[in-house]
């Protein structure tokens, strides 16, 4: 009709489920996700932990029916984080370098059933020192963390892993240095073959207390802001990631995960490298507890979640949720 005002009809590419899965930007498999578990000593342990529902410290033999059950759902990777006893812990987290500890015996129990499973491991001492702090204290302050002396302690627990058969190792404690001082390390004692995944951009977030509860790793005096990041600090993030892809980082972290979807983008933009989000502990329990209350569909809310991070620009997804979520990602 004469006059009358010209549009486009988008809506005729979203009228058939079909045309819909066919124009899709971004895709979401089982094996885009990394699922964190918590291992400590012992056997038989299957500990719930209140704030994260559904999740789990395990002993070695547990963890490893655990992941025999996450390679059945097309989950690919999992990342260890240890948890060391009270009476075990030290100034200077020694439980991390100990070859018996249960990241150790994880590993090598998946190595001994040949599960067909990528293994990451955390390196960092917040679960294993005394004091609670990712890295050893100063002889001049007890309050302060030495960068130095911790990036040198990184590297033997990287070689402690690697020997136990870890695949790839992800330094978490936010240290200066500590990708080069690793990758060094690593090259030294013929392990050239494996990867770091820094967690490049790691900032001083709230979302974080449910995982310290997890891990038993809260720190015991002050906190964590003179080395991990301010989330007003956006630009920081870039020099964070190229310094770490300079010392020989494989591929970079962004934590946490939704809160910071525009650091990924920044980061996506800016560098060819690979990246990975942590979808963290306080984006798991808020999704859960509103799930649990019916005020949300949990399981809508959680695929819209790492579908985002994805289309952020997240190749990998560190997810609580990727055991229970990979079943129903096919539909």
């Amino acid at each position: 009709m004469l006059g009358q005002p010209q549009f486009k009809r988008l809506r005729r590419l979203r009228g058939h489920p079909l045309m819909q899965r066919m124009l899709q930007d971004v895709t979401l498999h089982p094996s885009d996700l990394i699922y964190p578990i918590f291992v400590r000593s012992g056997k038989k342990i299957r500990g719930a932990i209140p704030s994260m529902p559904g999740i789990f410290q395990f002993s070695p033999d547990t963890a490893l029916e655990e992941l025999k059950a996450l390679e059945q759902t097309g989950v690919k990777s999992f990342i260890l984080f240890g948890i060391t006893e009270t009476h075990r812990k030290n100034a200077k987290g020694d439980d991390a370098h100990d070859p018996d500890n249960a990241v150790c015996k994880t590993l090598e129990l998946v190595r001994k059933k040949k599960l067909d499973l990528y293994a990451m491991t955390d390196l960092c001492y917040c679960a294993s020192t005394s004091h609670g702090h990712c890295g050893i204290l100063s002889k001049h302050s007890h309050e302060v963390v030495d960068n130095d002396a911790t990036i040198d302690r990184l590297g033997e627990q990287a070689l402690v892993h690697a020997r136990a058969g870890a695949d790839l190792v992800a330094p978490s404690g936010m240290m200066d240095g500590a990708v080069a001082a690793i990758r060094k390390a690593l090259d030294a004692g013929q392990f050239k073959h494996v990867p770091i995944m820094s967690y490049a951009i790691k900032y001083a977030s709230a979302f974080y207390g449910p995982f310290r509860d997890a891990a038993e790793s809260a720190p015991g005096f002050g906190n964590r802001k003179s080395y991990q990041m301010d989330p007003r600090r956006r630009r920081e993030a870039l020099q964070e990631a190229r310094e770490d892809l300079e010392q020989g980082a494989d591929i970079l972290m962004v934590k946490p995960g939704l809160p910071y979807l525009d650091i990924l983008r920044d980061l996506r933009e800016e560098f060819f490298a690979p990246l990975a989000a942590y979808q963290v502990s306080g984006e798991y329990a808020m999704i859960k507890a509103a799930g649990r209350e019916k005020w949300i569909d949990e399981t809508a809310v959680t695929i819209e979640s790492l579908v985002a991070l994805k289309r952020g620009g997240a190749n990998l997804i560190l997810t609580y949720f990727a055991k229970e979520i990979a079943p129903k990602l096919e539909g």
